[in-house]
């Protein structure tokens, strides 16, 4: 549920709001995939190396939101996720995102 420290505007969610919230849930999407595919027991930590969210309506506050997510294309190393936010049944964005398993001597290794 979205709080007050949420909105753009009163009962509005905010723009940067939605962009993390699409780029977490999509990322955790793009590392169980990953670790699936690899028959690994943990997620890769895979970072972000490119996202593009569209705004396609408001999102009201006033109830809980749903994200989805679903790879469309993967290697080894990489996976392009799409996703949706919802409210009240209704798809308010959308995403689009490749995200990558880093390596050893990457800032973000194995910070989960």
């Amino acid at each position: 549920m979205p709080e007050p420290h949420h909105h753009a505007f009163q009962n509005v969610l905010n723009g940067g709001v939605i962009g993390t919230l699409l780029d977490c849930h999509c990322n955790w999407t793009a590392a169980h995939h990953l670790m699936v595919r690899r028959g690994a027991d943990r997620p890769p930590t895979t970072v972000t190396a490119d996202y593009h969210v569209r705004l396609l309506k408001p999102t009201p506050t006033d109830s809980e939101l749903r994200l989805r997510a679903h790879v469309v294309d993967a290697t080894d190393d990489r996976a392009t996720v799409e996703g949706t936010l919802e409210a009240n049944g209704v798809v308010t964005a959308t995403c689009r995102a490749t995200f990558v398993a880093v390596k050893p001597g990457h800032p973000a290794y194995e910070r989960w």
